[in-house]
Parts: structure tokens; C-alpha cells; sequence
């Protein structure tokens, strides 16, 4: 079973609408979650309607996916966000982007979306009215290293001060200066 985005009701996982409000579904590319919008919450993929997830030869069903997370909690004290991740490995060394100023200290998880609307860091973006909804994301790739993908905001994701092209993976190194928007953050890579 699955939840309605929009009704909150369980559904068939098969489903293509929602039986109870009769909302047509969109599925993630990617993770293969429902949910609402144009990029999926938990990892940032292009939300796609059932017939076409279909095509690509894939099941709607989510049984497999619903009760797998990109982490397993999240605690934030003010801007601080300090999430404990349940299917990263070790070898993965620990990204934190910091604006004193603004009191943000964000830990990268691999894959999550940085937006206003979406993902984990959506409560400490929510009253930053530049941040687009799903503004960019965080990836980790063994061959590069950390890395910074622009998901074709409003105002743009800068590196070093030179504008990210949307969809195009830009790796970031340890003193590295990322501006979200207009929120300038340091990266700092350990």
C-alpha cells in the first residue's frame, strides 16, 4: 500500500490514481516513490506519470521502496541540521557547508536535494524566499569526490563565484565557496 500525496489515503501500490480523491499519480524515475511536483523529495529525480514509468519497462509498485530512506533521522536545533544516515558507507568523508552569519551548518548526506520545498534541508531554507523549491544536490561519486548539481533553480547555484550550468555534476573541494542562491556557504570536506 501506498499513501496519496494529496488525500493522505492508502491506496493499491499499483495505482495509477488515487481512488479516494481521484488524483493522477507521479512517480520518481529514479527512487520509484509517489509524490507531487516536478523532482522527487527524497532524491531529486524527475517525477514521471505511472504510463510513463510503464514504458520504461518499470513497476509501479514502491513495496520495495517504501520503507527505505535516505536517512533514518533528522534533529535540527535552529539553522543546525544534524542527520544520521542509514545506507551511507564510511568511506564516504564528511561534507559540511557553513554560514556563520546566517548560523547554517548543513551535513551533506549523497543524493539529497537542497531546496526550500524539498529534501532534508527544507527547514533551514523554507524562509529564504531566493531558494528555489528543489534548488540543487548533493552528490558523492568515489571517482570525484563530493559534488554539487544545479536542478535548474530560479536564481542559480554558484561555485567559486561562477554560475553552475542545471544538470551538470561540478565537483567541490574543501574551502570551496557554494552560493545557493544568495546564501553564500563554505565547504568544508573531511
Amino acid at each position: 500500500m501506498i499513501i496519496c500525496p494529496i488525500c493522505r489515503e492508502e491506496i493499491d501500490d499499483d495505482s495509477r490514481y488515487c481512488d479516494q480523491c481521484g488524483q493522477a499519480l507521479v512517480y520518481c524515475s529514479k527512487c520509484r516513490r509517489v509524490g507531487v511536483g516536478r523532482r522527487c523529495t527524497y532524491c531529486g529525480g524527475l517525477m514521471i506519470s505511472a504510463s510513463e514509468l510503464s514504458k520504461l519497462g518499470e513497476s509501479t509498485s514502491l513495496a520495495d521502496n517504501s520503507s527505505k530512506g535516505f536517512f533514518s533521522g533528522v534533529e535540527t536545533t535552529g539553522n543546525n541540521l544534524s542527520v544520521s544516515l542509514s545506507n551511507i558507507s564510511n568511506n564516504i568523508p564528511k561534507l559540511t557547508l557553513t554560514n556563520s552569519s546566517l548560523d547554517i551548518s548543513i551535513s551533506g548526506i549523497n543524493g539529497a536535494v537542497v531546496g526550500r520545498r524539498q529534501g532534508p534541508y527544507r527547514q533551514i531554507f523554507e524562509q529564504h524566499k531566493y531558494v528555489s523549491g528543489v534548488h540543487a544536490q548533493l552528490v558523492y561519486k568515489p571517482q570525484i569526490g563530493w559534488c554539487i548539481i544545479d536542478k535548474h533553480s530560479s536564481n542559480g547555484t554558484k561555485l567559486n563565484q561562477r554560475m553552475l550550468r542545471p544538470d551538470d555534476l561540478m565537483s567541490i573541494k574543501n574551502g570551496d565557496i557554494v552560493t545557493i542562491a544568495n546564501i553564500n556557504l563554505e565547504v568544508s570536506i573531511v
